[in-house]
């Protein structure tokens, strides 16, 4: 990493702790209440952290995955329901950085992410397709240069608090399920009529409701690039990327949680190791695999990025869905350590070693997308693709 770099990314850094110290602030509030963090992502609209994905020549910073991730990590330690707004954010804006040049609005769009930093939502899910997001029931009609799509959102992610969302169809009445297309609607193009509450287990302050979605729009709007290769070249990782920096975040605080519970007990009984202490080295063993795993992934992408054919290849695919699964599966076993060292300091609320946000959230990371589906995925393109056993990539 070049100086330059080094000072970009000390930047990035520094503007995400301050985020994140407001976003601790209210995140019990925010959980409690299951409320939007609204103080949170003013934080980040102030440290202008939504463009940083944005090519500098479109007016943002040219942040890395790697970069953006850390920042996730940040955030996810504080807040974990900012820090998936924020995720969210960005998984959505890579579809216009990666897929936008080839348009002339996206183009202009995308510089008014950075510029207005402007919080965009994603609406994938559909009822009667579960979160199947590589199908649709409703399809987008096209016709005087005008588009027009009603969807039945199940989940619109921060719908209600979204500058812009970007939804997928049917490419038109006749097109199959799988033939889709993805488009941009700002936020005075589309109305949106609540059909169900976001009271949920953990990442209650994502304030993902479900909605009946009506957009109208020019045309332009739509991508002209296939879901498919979005979702196949840049969509699938980065969601797998950045969830991964959420959850390592959550798992993080609660070894930090317990290694602070173990030196408090050390400090009180000086020459003898706390009981916990064997326990506190697993979990920090277990949150170095995690970590790995995500690094690995993280360079696996941006690799892949050199290459359109590597990025559509099984081999991709199945390394980004790994990442997922591992991330995913492995936090709460990290989570449940970190319990057993706290003890009931870790079980009641309002404590510093308090662990129940931390274990509601870390929750979601199976069921986003479900790892039932991306296991049955992986095993269907394991049938005709060679199992990479090299540890050199």
């Amino acid at each position: 990493m070049n100086v330059m770099a080094e000072v970009r990314a000390e930047s990035l850094v520094s503007r995400a702790q301050r985020v994140a110290a407001v976003a601790a602030q209210h995140a019990e509030a925010v959980d409690r209440e299951g409320r939007f963090p609204r103080e949170a992502v003013d934080a980040m609209i102030a440290e202008r952290l939504l463009g940083i994905q944005v090519p500098a020549v479109h007016g943002g910073e040219g942040a890395t995955f790697s970069e953006i991730a850390e920042l996730c990590s940040i955030l996810s330690q504080a807040c974990a329901s900012s820090s998936m707004i924020f995720a969210m954010h960005h998984i959505k804006l890579s579809s216009l950085v990666e897929h936008g040049l080839e348009s002339a609005w996206l183009t202009a769009f995308m510089q008014r992410v950075a510029s207005e930093q402007l919080l965009l939502g994603s609406a994938t899910t559909e009822g009667g397709i579960g979160g199947n997001l590589r199908n649709s029931i409703c399809a987008i009609e096209i016709e005087n240069g005008v588009c027009r799509l009603e969807k039945d959102a199940t989940v619109i992610s921060y719908g209600d608090y979204a500058d812009a969302i970007l939804i997928t169809s049917r490419a038109h009445k006749d097109a199959a399920p799988s033939d889709q297309v993805m488009t941009v609607f700002l936020k005075d193009q589309y109305t949106l009529e609540r059909t169900h509450v976001w009271d949920t287990l953990g990442m209650r302050g994502t304030c993902s409701d479900g909605f009946l979605f009506k957009g109208e729009a020019p045309a332009e709007q739509v991508f002209p690039k296939p879901f498919a290769e979005i979702a196949a070249q840049s969509m699938l990782a980065a969601s797998h990327l950045l969830w991964s920096g959420v959850w390592y975040g959550i798992a993080a605080d609660a070894v930090i949680k317990s290694q602070n519970f173990i030196r408090a007990a050390a400090r009180k009984s000086p020459g003898q190791t706390p009981p916990g202490a064997i326990h506190l080295a697993n979990i920090a063993n277990q949150l170095q695999m995690v970590k790995s795993n995500i690094v690995a992934g993280l360079k696996t992408y941006e690799d892949a990025k050199r290459d359109e054919e590597k990025l559509s290849s099984m081999a991709f695919a199945v390394a980004m869905n790994n990442i997922k699964i591992c991330s995913s599966e492995m936090i709460l076993p990290i989570i449940n350590g970190a319990m057993l060292i706290c003890g009931i300091m870790g079980y009641k609320n309002g404590t510093p070693f308090s662990l129940g946000r931390n274990l509601r959230d870390a929750h979601s990371a199976q069921l986003m997308i479900s790892n039932d589906r991306i296991l049955g995925n992986t095993s269907s393109m394991l049938l005709v693709h060679r199992q990479d056993t090299s540890l050199l990539g």
